[in-house]
């Protein structure tokens, strides 16, 4: 038996499978943001990770609707959200390295 999708339904699929990515690797950035300047910044990570794993898992398993196929098809636009955030924002390493390096005598 072959398994087929729609191809409408599968871009829509997609479509949400990038936008619970943006959602969780935009809220990621947004936490470390707001965590640097925090005075409790376990409470900010823990919070945060619970909340968008919450959604990301909940927006998996209805958008999946038991079949593995739509899964995978939202999970490709789940790890393609993450590619395109990690553009728009830069790597971790320019995220982090926020103070000016001295230069050193030779």
């Amino acid at each position: 038996m072959k398994m087929m999708i729609d191809p409408l339904i599968g871009l829509l699929v997609w479509m949400l499978g990038v936008l619970l990515g943006a959602l969780f690797f935009g809220g990621l950035w947004w936490t470390i943001r707001k965590s640097l300047a925090s005075q409790y910044p376990a409470v900010w990570f823990i919070g945060s990770l619970l909340l968008r794993m919450s959604v990301t898992l909940f927006g998996f398993y209805w958008i999946a609707d038991g079949d593995w196929l739509r899964l995978l098809i939202c999970l490709s636009g789940f790890v393609m959200a993450r590619l395109l955030i990690n553009r728009l924002v830069g790597s971790a390493k320019s995220l982090l390295n926020t103070t000016k390096e001295v230069g050193h005598a030779p």
